[in-house]
């Protein structure tokens, strides 16, 4: 398993009056009692001015990024969905899956078509933006990069690589040719093709190196029995992320209340499906929404791979989500420095730390606890 990035100068602490502040708003006899390996009861959890302050958002549309995957940033929606978790907050969430096109959707939500979308990392922030795609990250659950490039097992160093073919889903993920520009690889000498889903083009030599997402791919081409190498980057000293939750900063400046309670309920299910009794169930809420073919199996291998890596980089009395500017500036440099950017904009317009920090205390989410 990865380690998290070390950055000197983390900024995602605030005051504890903050989330003193964010915790008043609790009713704290709003729940009943129950066993703590159960699933809470929906019942509302937010004072009736604030809650009737959300209900007047009317129905708030959220785009998952990649059809109803168990991946971290999509699955809590779909838990917190499932479990009454946005009732209890007095939000009216409408879930619609994505078709992977993650630009796409933040051009939704940044048109206010749409008020949430995951993205895959924050350099999607930094790039839509740049598009003038309107979108602001407000939380970020991994850090390091989810991207991960696979090779034979005959490429015994990334240099291997020049006058060979790799194929990618579009584009060449930007902490994967940082990658490979810290390895000295001349990447012209690298023929570089779009291919589709399946990761069997490797096997098959139709490619000699595919990019992958870390919780797909690896367990597709185990499933089928190939060997192969994994090259992933935060290895080589490059920074990344994954499981951005974004929102339109004129949608989080009028709606600061139906921000942060979204997040509370994101917040509430991550903590409830990151339990290993609760995995399985988690996935099977976003299987009832697949209309077939949902491998529920390979599903759950990605939340609990995903999951892991979140709260394996996730530091000490952070929230889970945490975003720190810090590393977000040394992912965007790796856009810079591929010529994705022509320079690196100014961070903190772009990325808003303080919904998710204010609906935790010490890292944990605040919401009433059982039995009071």
């Amino acid at each position: 398993m990865s380690t998290p990035i070390d950055s000197p100068r983390p900024r995602y602490l605030r005051a504890a009056a903050s989330a003193a502040a964010a915790s008043a708003v609790l009713l704290v006899s709003a729940c009943g009692g129950g066993q703590e390996d159960e699933a809470p009861a929906a019942a509302t959890i937010i004072d009736d001015e604030r809650c009737a302050t959300n209900e007047a958002a009317g129905t708030v549309t959220y785009i998952t990024g990649y059809q109803y995957q168990a991946s971290v940033s999509i699955l809590e929606a779909i838990a917190a969905d499932a479990l009454g978790y946005f009732d209890a907050v007095c939000l009216d969430v409408e879930i619609q899956p994505g078709t992977g096109d993650t630009i796409g959707n933040a051009q939704f939500v940044a048109a206010g078509t749409a008020q949430f979308t995951s993205l895959g990392n924050e350099a999607e922030i930094l790039q839509a933006n740049a598009s003038d795609i309107g979108v602001m990250g407000i939380a970020t659950y991994g850090h390091v990069p989810i991207a991960t490039l696979l090779t034979g097992t005959d490429v015994e160093e990334l240099g291997d690589l020049e006058g060979a073919t790799l194929g990618h889903k579009g584009m060449l993920p930007a902490p994967l040719e940082a990658m490979l520009v810290a390895e000295d690889v001349d990447l012209d000498e690298v023929e570089q093709v779009e291919v589709g889903y399946d990761p069997s083009v490797l096997p098959r030599d139709q490619v000699q190196a595919l990019t992958a997402f870390r919780s797909n791919e690896p367990f597709l081409l185990e499933g089928m029995g190939e060997e192969f190498t994994e090259w992933r980057p935060e290895e080589f000293g490059v920074a990344g992320s994954f499981g951005v939750m974004a929102t339109s900063p004129e949608f989080a400046e009028e709606n600061p209340t139906v921000v942060e309670d979204f997040l509370r309920a994101l917040s509430r299910a991550f903590e409830y499906c990151v339990e290993s009794e609760n995995g399985e169930e988690c996935v099977g809420y976003a299987a009832e929404l697949s209309e077939s073919g949902y491998d529920v199996e390979h599903n759950l291998r990605v939340w609990q791979t995903e999951s892991d890596l979140a709260t394996g980089t996730t530091r000490e009395n952070a929230p889970v989500g945490y975003i720190d500017l810090d590393a977000t500036e040394a992912e965007g440099q790796t856009l810079v420095d591929a010529g994705q950017l022509e320079e690196l904009p100014e961070l903190e317009p772009l990325f808003e730390p303080s919904y998710l920090e204010g609906v935790h205390t010490n890292g944990e989410v605040t919401w009433p606890a059982e039995g009071q």
